[in-house]
């Protein structure tokens, strides 16, 4: 994962869920945890601080870092560009997470059987 600087914004995961993030200070390769404020999609391309707005993530759960944007009282607008990958890396991961489930409810009837 590359350095975030303050200030950056990313798409990460938090609590499982795609979400919106704002790097709360600056961030080196060897930090075992970034500081963040996370935001909760509101409208297409805005976002809003969330209810608990300071998370502590993993570098691993960074999916992808976004083009700047500064946030304004606690709203955050993206670019029609960086909301596309918004989008796309909500869909691959909600995939990914009903792809596990049917699995596991697979095994669940295989076992009962």
């Amino acid at each position: 994962m590359p350095s975030m600087e303050q200030g950056c914004i990313a798409v990460a995961l938090v609590q499982r869920q795609v979400t919106l993030v704002h790097a709360a200070r600056t961030h080196r390769h060897s930090d075992a945890f970034l500081d963040v404020h996370t935001y909760t999609p509101l409208a297409p391309r805005v976002f809003l601080r969330a209810a608990v707005p300071e998370a502590r993530i993993a570098p691993a759960d960074v999916l992808r870092v976004l083009p700047a944007a500064a946030p304004d009282a606690g709203v955050l607008e993206l670019a029609p560009r960086a909301y596309a990958e918004f989008v796309a890396l909500s869909a691959r991961t909600q995939a990914r997470y009903e792809r596990l489930f049917c699995a596991m409810a697979e095994h669940g009837r295989a076992r009962r059987r």
